[in-house]
């Protein structure tokens, strides 16, 4: 395999591998998701298959789960490896906290067997007692990655608990989708307040790997280099996970610069709906 272009944009958070949850479903989707990620220069992938928290306290079905995956990741891996050798393709899971003690010490369970591990709640809901959750896993010596903040439900209302999981230690990953409006206006706004107070450490696609599905990444890149951010796009597409896949924090990222006219207008009308 070739070495990655080291100025490529890594994506940490897809579903593309085959057949193992609601993403890609066969090994023809991935090539072709991939394809389309190349395009948009995205030459590194860490993709993140969904996996219950509640597995890794069951040893024989965690098991089988994650042979399951690993097998059908390394069929895609031959096939992207032969068809894009540019490509770096590696593994993790997007692990669901369904239950508040979940054990993380199998490495198939983190981002590309750092010490990162991307989680997420149930139903896009938040449950009480997130910040626990997450000290508990930055206890154990493993670094969170929140998906998606900006969907869950009353994130608008409850800004502060983004603010609190970050104290906890914890980081958090924004999709593209949101930045352009995919999941609504209040996702949408929560994901600028996010990103206008620095709190955003990365921009990930979150692909499912299927044709009728776009990447947005265009649409959320276009956003931010409107407002003059392409030092913001730098570290939360390009430094920033590529710290990931070195095992090193994120570097502080710049806030949003303040912005002016008719977007500022409009933005601010959307938060003051969802503040």
């Amino acid at each position: 395999m070739a070495m990655p272009d080291p100025m490529s944009l890594i994506d940490i958070h897809s579903h593309l591998v085959p057949g193992v949850d609601d993403g890609a479903r066969d090994v023809q989707a991935v090539l072709d998701s991939v394809q389309r990620m190349t395009r948009h220069g995205i030459r590194r992938i860490v993709t993140t298959p969904h996996i219950d928290g509640s597995l890794s306290l069951d040893p024989e079905r965690l098991e089988l789960r994650l042979d399951e995956v690993t097998s059908a990741w390394e069929y895609a891996a031959e096939a992207i490896g032969e068809h894009f050798p540019e490509v770096e393709f590696r593994r993790g899971h997007e692990v669901l906290l369904d239950v508040p003690n979940v054990s993380l010490t199998d490495p198939r369970m983190r981002l590309a067997g750092t010490s990162f591990v991307l989680v997420e709640w149930p139903r896009l809901q938040l449950p009480p007692g997130t910040v626990p959750v997450l000290q508990r896993i930055v206890d154990q010596g493993f670094r969170p990655v929140v998906a998606h903040p900006e969907r869950y439900q009353g994130m608008g209302t409850s800004l502060h608990v983004a603010q609190r999981w970050r104290e906890a230690g914890a980081y958090l990953q924004v999709n593209f989708g949101s930045l352009a409006g995919r999941f609504g206006s209040e996702s949408q706004a929560t994901a600028y307040r996010l990103l206008r107070r620095g709190w955003a450490d990365y921009l990930a696609s979150d692909f499912h790997g299927h044709a009728r599905l776009k990447l947005y990444k265009s649409e959320a890149w276009a956003a931010l280099e409107e407002l003059g951010a392409e030092e913001t796009l730098t570290y939360l597409s390009r430094t920033n996970p590529g710290r990931i896949l070195s095992d090193e924090p994120p570097l502080p990222v710049p806030p949003l610069p303040v912005e002016r006219g008719f977007w500022a207008k409009l933005r601010g009308m959307l938060q003051r709906t969802t503040a």
